[in-house]
């Protein structure tokens, strides 16, 4: 354990003052229209984002961002809806205020992932592990909206997430020597429910 590692920590914690709990990532459209039902259901659809959407695409650009590349543009580009841009945008912008504030820092707003990858260098951490905890901040808060809205026991939810470990562990791995070429995702079905929450009726989520 080091300070580095106890700060990130801190980064990507519900706690830091993100708004987080505030998105859904489309899960919300999903729950509405019965894709998903139960823990079995939720580990399925949030594989498929993790290996194939919005994971795989978030993991490769904040490590390239960490190393040095300035990709905030290209993340806004990758935003295949409105909420999304804004899902990125808002957390982003408010994770860079709070890093700001706390590191006496300058860093621009700029989507979630990138911020993240310019932040993280500040540290002295590996790129596997930086992002393998910003995948299971991810995942783990979107596990939390499925608890309050499908809804799901506690119990079940976390046994979902520890599902889950093993696939964002290798994705980080995978991230951490990805290059620009590796950027692409193929979730249309996570990409088209974030579409449709635009115009649900009664919602809790803002994405």
């Amino acid at each position: 354990m080091t300070a580095d590692l106890l700060t990130l920590t801190q980064w990507l914690s519900p706690a830091f003052p993100v708004g987080g709990y505030a998105y859904s990532h489309g899960l919300e459209q999903a729950i509405a229209a019965g894709r998903v039902t139960d823990a079995g259901g939720l580990c399925d659809w949030l594989s498929v984002v993790l290996d194939h959407g919005t994971g795989r695409v978030d993991a490769v650009l904040l490590c390239l961002t960490l190393n040095g590349a300035d990709l905030a543009d290209t993340a806004r580009a990758l935003a295949p809806s409105r909420e999304r841009a804004q899902e990125a945008e808002d957390q982003g912008r408010a994770f860079v205020e709070a890093v700001n504030a706390l590191r006496g820092t300058a860093i621009a707003p700029q989507p979630l992932p990138t911020a993240v990858g310019q932040a993280a260098r500040l540290l002295d951490l590996p790129a596997s592990e930086v992002a393998a905890l910003y995948l299971h901040a991810f995942t783990s808060n979107l596990v939390s909206a499925a608890v309050r809205f499908v809804p799901l026991g506690q119990a079940a939810g976390q046994q979902a997430l520890a599902d889950l470990h093993p696939l964002i562990l290798n994705l980080a791995d995978w991230a951490a020597t990805a290059g620009l070429d590796d950027l692409a995702s193929g979730a249309y079905g996570s990409d088209l429910a974030a579409m449709e929450h635009e115009t649900l009726d009664v919602r809790l989520f803002r994405t």
